[in-house]
């Protein structure tokens, strides 16, 4: 049955988005076109207002998009505030602009690409790696980092592998240094963190990209960072001074949220994740004896029931010891008073691991420790002893083991571990803890005679989840890969995941319809798959599997109906051949759905100069289709209290006695009152002037002149820019009596963008002999 959302809770957990039928594929656009708004801001916005550029994509053709957006001129762009779709990659600048190499399905789809089936099957990482860390790229390439273990401070150490091409990554020259300092990988010798003998990483929870890894430094031991995505170094952190019998630690593990570590001095140290911090008390008391192995810890960590377990030897100088820390207590476990013997004097330890009950529950820890008779040991969370696991306590002598991966399908639960030594140049061991035998289908020692002519000297493995194949790494320092269900090299596998949410296609705030479509597989020819034997799992944002029909024939699967805010695809797939990779074909996963154009999104800053009094964008993109351009989207800006013209009006009058300097360009002299004798007492002509100044930041629009007696002295509309006047001349023909005869006039503007404004009235005065006697 299909398991749906409650249409309320689907509803809030789209953010906007809202499922509808899907659109036929007939229904794409032969032409891929851009389409621009704004919002946030008015029309006319104001100076300071912050306005939001949204740019739809309609895709006419599947391949690679380029899309650019040049800021117009009056505004700035907002630092961080570009949003571009999953599968995009955005670039700030001017102009800002946003690429996808692979536009797939209208712009509506993510892809994944295969991991390839021989999966760095001989590939040298070009040094002494220890247990590979694998990390996807956006575009779904599968890379391997590994850190060469027991190399100094200033050494470069750090080597990353591209298993797509079974090359190194680009980026290079590899390997590099590691250091303190969050930023990008230096190069040479310019390290300042040393790399442990047993590295153990700790993935972080929020972001898998980032790595945690136990440094040394010359003065103090702790927790260094990397980030895979970056890629760079993300910090260090010090625990402990280097001083002493403290001179490293063994590998890190989380449980609670803590990483927790051992020193060489047997205390144990740790640190908060979310805090970036240490533990509040740490370091605490040692729960194992010293060891010095040549300067390093000898020995390794293990997790059961939220217990910290540490091995801890010193080869030929004492007997090996588990130790056991409960993090409640900050001290030594209950039932763990000392630290429990795992083997005869002379014996040493490199794995600590987690024992499991037949249902998959942790229940204790072992160690197989190496010596003349190889002695596996176990024992339960509580001390009490526990039968040790058949498959490493049959081990040859001499041989020595390692920590193992652990791959759990419900509740069987398998361990991987890495062997060389004695009889063997490196081999796999198998144990099945839900049968208590070695893993069923395997060779009870896994070798690997098709990497490096077998010499492989395993030391641990990472399980890639979405091809299900193991990749493994050794003191050979040959990355290889190996079937867990066969033992086979290399693994002849594939898969791929991908993670889509169509609410993250849009940046505008708005709902948009969008349904589901098929996931399929592309660049694959189906006869070459074995379906019958793949797999293809379906999560909601919630990690809870969604039920669908699986693969059909063609190699898609069928999305429509779903409803769920977000999906994980994950597909496994097992090939008949490999005839599909290679030759610049890539095969890929894709996700699709069907919706609303995706949008790129951007803010700008209008400016709060004066002069600016409108603003505009367009944007412009290259695609399979050709060339296009979208729209151009203008808002004016209107002026604010400090950008306010500021008009004046003077009203003046003649006090000639000759009309011809009373006319425009005329002597005047001009003056606000007519003196005594320029106009008769029967009849005569006043002759006006009227100055209209702008004295204001930005220019008027719609200027009128406005007079109070006289509308000969009405003019307009006319136009006037900052620092400029306009004069009007007119003149009043009267008979006039004894009183004098006053004036006014003002004018009517409309800034740039504004509302209309009126100036304050300005008069003049118009008199006979009574303005004398006044």
């Amino acid at each position: 049955m299909r398991r749906r959302l409650p249409a309320m809770a689907l509803a809030t957990v789209l953010a906007g988005s809202a499922l509808t039928a899907a659109l036929p594929v007939a229904a794409q656009p032969s032409v891929s076109t851009l389409t621009k708004s704004v919002q946030g801001v008015a029309d006319p916005a104001a100076h300071g207002d912050v306005a939001t550029w949204v740019v739809s994509y309609s895709s006419g053709a599947n391949g690679a998009a380029t899309i650019t957006d040049t800021i117009g001129a009056g505004q700035t762009l907002v630092s961080g505030s570009l949003r571009v779709p999953p599968g995009w990659t955005g670039t700030e600048g001017n102009p800002v602009s946003a690429t996808n190499p692979n536009v797939r399905n209208g712009g509506t789809a993510l892809s994944s690409l295969l991991t390839p089936p021989v999966q760095a099957s001989a590939s040298s990482t070009g040094g002494d790696g220890f247990t590979p860390i694998l990390h996807r790229t956006p575009d779904g390439r599968l890379q391997a980092w590994n850190v060469y273990h027991h190399v100094a401070e200033a050494g470069p150490k750090l080597v990353c592998t591209d298993l797509t091409t079974s090359a190194l990554c680009a980026g290079g020259p590899w390997p590099k240094p590691l250091n303190t300092a969050p930023g990008p990988f230096g190069a040479g010798n310019t390290g300042d963190i040393a790399s442990p003998l047993e590295p153990q990483y700790v993935r972080d929870p929020a972001n898998a990209a980032r790595v945690y890894y136990s440094a040394t430094t010359a003065s103090s031991i702790g927790v260094a960072c990397l980030d895979l995505a970056a890629p760079g170094n993300c910090g260090y952190w010090p625990l402990m001074p280097r001083s002493g019998a403290t001179f490293e630690m063994a590998g890190l593990v989380e449980t609670g949220g803590n990483l927790y570590g051992v020193a060489t001095s047997g205390h144990v140290v740790c640190w908060t994740i979310a805090t970036q911090s240490a533990c509040a008390g740490q370091p605490y008391a040692p729960v194992v004896p010293p060891t010095n192995h040549g300067g390093y810890y000898l020995g390794a960590l293990a997790v059961a029931g939220g217990k910290l377990f540490a091995s801890s030897s010193q080869q030929g100088a004492r007997a090996p010891a588990l130790g056991c820390f409960d993090p409640a207590t900050a001290a030594a476990c209950a039932g763990w008073p000392a630290p429990k013997p795992l083997g005869p004097f002379g014996n040493f330890s490199y794995n600590a691991y987690t024992a499991y009950s037949t249902t998959g529950a942790e229940v204790g820890a072992c160690s197989s420790t190496t010596g003349g008779l190889n002695v596996t040991t176990c024992y339960a969370i509580d001390g009490s002893p526990l039968p040790a696991p058949s498959a490493p306590a049959g081990l040859e002598s001499n041989v020595i083991s390692f920590n193992p991966e652990v791959i759990r399908t419900g509740d069987r639960v398998r361990s991987y571990i890495g062997i060389w030594g004695g009889p063997y140049s490196g081999a796999a061991v198998c144990h099945d803890w839900s049968t208590g035998a070695s893993c069923a289908g395997l060779p009870s020692r896994i070798t690997h005679p098709t990497v490096n002519g077998g010499d492989t000297r395993d030391y641990g493995y990472a399980h890639d989840a979405p091809t299900g194949c193991l990749i493994g790494l050794g003191d050979a320092g040959v990355l290889f890969s190996m079937d867990p269900d066969t033992g086979a090299s290399p693994c002849v596998r594939s898969g791929a995941s991908v993670s889509l949410n169509p609410s993250q296609f849009y940046c505008d705030g708005k709902p948009h319809n969008v349904t589901y479509g098929k996931a399929r597989l592309t660049g694959v020819t189906p006869a070459n798959v074995n379906f019958g034997a793949s797999t293809v799992k379906v999560a909601d944002q919630g990690g809870n599997p969604v039920s669908t029909p699986g693969f059909a024939p063609d190699g898609t699967v069928d999305l429509t109906g779903v409803s769920a805010a977000s999906l994980t695809v994950t597909a496994s797939i097992v090939l008949n051949n490999a005839s599909d990779f290679g030759g610049g074909n890539q095969p890929a996963l894709v996700v699709e759905f069907t919706g609303d154009a995706p949008q790129i999104c951007f803010r700008t800053t209008i400016s709060a100069e004066c002069s600016v009094t409108s603003v505009a964008n367009a944007a412009g993109g290259t695609d399979a289709t050709g060339g296009f351009t979208s729209n151009t989207v203008t808002r004016q800006v209107a002026p604010g209290a400090s950008c306010l013209p500021n008009v004046v009006v003077n009203k003046e009058i003649c006090g000639s006695h000759t009309p011809a300097n009373c006319k425009a360009g005329g002597s005047g002299p001009w003056v606000k009152q007519a003196p005594v004798g320029v106009l008769g007492l029967l009849h005569a002509t006043a002759y006006w002037r009227i100055t209209v100044t702008n004295n204001g930041p930005i220019a008027v629009t719609d200027a009128y002149v406005l007079d109070d007696v006289e509308p000969s002295c009405h003019t307009g509309p006319f136009s006037l820019q900052p620092g400029e006047s306009k004069q009007v001349h007119c003149s009043t023909y009267a008979l006039l009596s004894l009183f004098p005869l006053v004036n006014e006039a003002k004018a009517k503007y409309t800034p740039v963008n504004g509302t209309r404004l009126y100036t304050t009235w300005s008069s003049a005065k118009a008199c006979s002999l009574l303005c004398a006697l006044n």
